[in-house]
């Protein structure tokens, strides 16, 4: 039982570990400048790609899985923004001048953009478990 949550939590640090750090940097790389609460939202969006897929042995079709992972990135986004923005008044970012936007946090054009890198994430995290902790390996299907 140890054993196998030593495993659990190792997959857990690692993902979310790598998550942060790509996330962080492609705000760096697209934005000029990031923050750390980025990188704590896209370690736990990146653990959530892993973990949807093994709850379901990833036998849920694939755009299932990314509208699970788009509303939990969006409201991972929307939570964190009311967070860092409304109530710290951090001005991480501000959304206002994007159209069908919510408070300032969330809006249409950057959920899509994060349904693109939740592929991605779901793709490299199925992947990574599969390779470096022997989970199963994952076989997507569109339908």
């Amino acid at each position: 039982m140890v054993k196998i949550l030593m495993k659990r939590l190792s997959e857990y640090l690692f993902l979310g570990t790598l998550g942060g750090t790509l996330y962080y940097t492609f705000e760096v790389i697209f934005r000029g400048f990031s923050h750390w609460s980025m990188f704590l939202l896209g370690g736990i969006c990146f653990v959530f790609f892993a973990q949807q897929g093994m709850w379901t042995g990833w036998d849920a079709p694939l755009w299932k899985q990314v509208g699970w992972c788009v509303i939990f990135v969006t409201a991972g986004e929307f939570i964190t923004g009311i967070l860092v923005n409304k109530v710290m008044r951090w001005e991480v970012w501000d959304y206002t001048n994007q159209p069908f936007q919510l408070m300032g946090q969330i809006c249409l054009p950057f959920t899509i953009i994060f349904s693109g890198l939740c592929v991605l994430g779901i793709f490299l995290s199925s992947y990574l478990l599969h390779f470096l902790y022997g989970e199963k390996l994952p076989r997507f299907h569109v339908l």
